[in-house]
């Protein structure tokens, strides 16, 4: 039998190695400081639990109330764990040093939504080309689909992809495991890599700089990751530099194919266009023409106004809400709300932050785990995990493989069905 002593002893190195993965300080007491002071985390159970910023035992709290009438309250103290993501101040790097060509190790790649693919993703595309010089380049279009900011399912989305720009054919993936930015980087360094080149817009290159170099050695090992931006985007230009998928998006909620159009390569004829315009509309169920919606919802960037009311009311993103964000493809629960961003930390505890505007509430419509979060089950009908819930708790259902399953039911990893004839035979009644 173990000692008290051992299990205060496993309690706090359990603790310990979870704070020092999120870069934290103990303050003797059982509290996690981050390097400001700030009080952001207390151990429980052997376990670290967050704290919110209204509740914090002797922190700091220079955030202005939510519902303040301030449009531009002061940001909050950063986490030197995760820093919020700003707008580099000096020119970004537009092609790779050099040396690149004398890495034969090297591998660039390219993570998005693509969601539609636009015209101007080609220039993304090009910028990671140049940046490859001759060497490995790999594209990997993002997992999510949903009605609002991610309409087309990753096939269709890759397939318009090919036919968009033939000349990257070869170098677009289609991998369902590569859902963000870390399993790429994971697989990278898995296939011998030693270098990475990661090319991101630039109003995304401070956030991929910060996430890539901060679980370096970690969570993959790499001599040198270069985050280079692929040029300056103005939202408001017009032609390529301020095509964009939100504006895409847009033309099809106001039914406008010729302004989606527009946002199209000449390497898709006008049939394929349309095609695509359809496919779109269809995967944000805007049945009908010039049907109302959201645009906060749909194109953030252009109605920011409405998306920050939402937010400040606390209508959206509570802290425990599980998001994805739409960049990365890092899904984690909500433990702070900034001022105008999020800090979350993802199932295998690592931190990260985003701009509400860059962020989607997680549906778990393609979620296999029977809890959501840990104590919490997932009770989301029509998934793999709310399934594996069900069937623990119901008889005739037991775990093992993947054999004797109904006509036509889905397998599900780790159980099997067994016959219900077979189960009422066994409790029926004997006369």
């Amino acid at each position: 039998m173990k000692s008290f002593f051992q299990f205060i002893t496993e309690a706090q190195s359990q603790a310990s190695m979870q704070a020092k993965k999120l870069n934290l300080k103990s303050d003797g007491h059982g509290g996690w400081l981050d390097n400001r002071g700030e009080f952001v985390a207390k151990t429980e159970k052997g376990k670290l639990k967050f704290v919110g910023k209204n509740n914090v035992p002797g922190g700091r709290d220079t955030e202005k109330p939510i519902g303040s009438s301030a449009t531009q309250p002061k940001p909050e103290p950063q986490l030197s764990a995760a820093p919020a993501p700003t707008p580099p101040a000096a020119p970004p790097q537009t092609a790779a040093p050099e040396d690149t060509a004398e890495m034969p190790d090297t591998l660039t790649v390219a993570f998005g939504r693509f969601n539609p693919p636009t015209v101007g993703h080609e220039k993304l595309l090009k910028a990671a080309q140049k940046a490859s010089q001759g060497g490995d380049l790999k594209i990997y279009p993002s997992r999510t689909q949903d009605p609002k900011k991610n309409p087309l399912d990753p096939d269709m989305k890759i397939s318009y992809m090919k036919k968009m720009f033939p000349d990257f054919e070869e170098s677009i993936v289609n991998d369902d495991k590569m859902k963000s930015i870390f399993d790429v980087l994971i697989a990278a360094a898995d296939e011998g890599y030693g270098n990475v080149n990661i090319v991101v817009g630039s109003d995304r290159q401070a956030e991929f700089e910060n996430l890539a170099q901060k679980y370096n050695g970690d969570l993959y090992n790499f001599d040198l990751i270069r985050v280079i931006s692929a040029g300056v985007r103005d939202a408001d230009a017009e032609g390529v530099e301020g095509m964009s998928a939100s504006k895409m998006r847009k033309a099809v909620m106001d039914d406008d194919f010729q302004s989606f159009r527009k946002g199209t390569p000449k390497t898709l004829d006008d049939g394929d266009a349309q095609a695509l315009f359809d496919a779109v509309r269809q995967g944000m169920k805007l049945k009908k023409k010039k049907e109302v919606t959201e645009l906060w919802q749909i194109a953030p960037k252009y109605d920011q106004k409405s998306l920050r009311e939402n937010y400040v009311k606390g209508l959206i993103y509570k802290i425990g809400d599980i998001v994805e964000n739409l960049n990365t493809g890092l899904v984690g629960e909500i433990i702070r709300r900034g001022t105008n961003h999020l800090i979350c930390v993802t199932k295998e505890e690592y931190m990260f932050k985003s701009w509400i505007k860059d962020v989607m509430e997680y549906t778990e419509v393609k979620m296999e785990r029977k809890t959501r979060v840990p104590g919490k089950p997932n009770t989301l009908a029509g998934t793999g995990g709310f399934f594996k819930y069900v069937a623990d708790m119901t008889p005739g259902f037991e775990k093992g493989d993947k054999t004797n399953l109904q006509p036509g039911a889905k397998p599900y990893s780790g159980y099997k069905q067994s016959s219900i004839r077979e189960f009422i035979n066994k409790y029926k009644v004997k006369k």
